[in-house]
Order: structure tokens, then sequence, then C-alpha cells
């Protein structure tokens, strides 16, 4: 049976935010004190391509902290493409913490589908 989830995503997971950066090729995050132009910020930093500055996760509220400046520091699709590499690396761990497989394939549009085989079939 095929069930279609919608995620609405919030950034709580340390090993998903270092697979997300892994997926798309950035740098490690960093946890600590970070500038966001005129405002100091503290949690986990994830610096994207083209942006002047890291967005900023706190991992126990699921908040996340930015400036990009209507996109003239850097463009929103850099961080969508994050929050969609993080959303999948984290359905992904939580599949197999599950004892659960998981196939994913790229869609035409950009989307990914994820398949998690949970077993017994219905």
């Amino acid at each position: 049976m095929s069930h279609i989830v919608e995620i609405q995503t919030q950034v709580r997971d340390a090993a998903a935010v270092r697979a997300g950066c892994d997926r798309l090729g950035l740098e490690a995050p960093q946890q600590g004190q970070f500038n966001l132009f005129r405002q100091q910020v503290t949690g986990l930093a994830v610096r994207l391509n083209q942006w002047r500055y890291p967005v900023v996760f706190n991992l126990e509220t699921g908040l996340s902290q930015y400036d990009n400046f209507e996109g003239h520091w850097g463009p929103k699709a850099r961080l969508d493409e994050f929050m969609q590499a993080y959303a999948i690396e984290k359905s992904k761990l939580e599949a197999r913490r599950k004892g659960f497989s998981v196939h994913e394939q790229r869609l035409e549009n950009g989307s990914v589908k994820l398949t998690v085989d949970v077993g017994g079939g219905a």
C-alpha cells in the first residue's frame, strides 16, 4: 500500500544536518556563536553555497535563523536545497533505525521519492 506524506521540516537532528551537508558537498556544520549581520546567534551553523552568512539551527527548538537580505546575500534556493536534503536524510535515518529499508529515486521535477519497505505487506 502506498502513502503520500508531506513534511514541514524543523531541524532538530545533528546527524541528519551532517548528512545533508555531505549530500550537498557542503563543509561540516559547526556548533557555536555566529554573526548574522548585526545579530549574534547560537546553534549549529551550516554554510550554504553563495550565502554571506550561515544558517543557524537551534536543535532544541527547531528554530532556523539566517539573514540573506531578501536574497541579496544568498539565494533562497540554496536554503530550500538544504532543507530538502535534511528532510531526506532524516527520513532515511529514522527508517533505518527502525530496521526498514529505504529506496531513493530523484524525480524529473527535482523532488525525491523515498520508498520505505516496512515488511509484512498489507
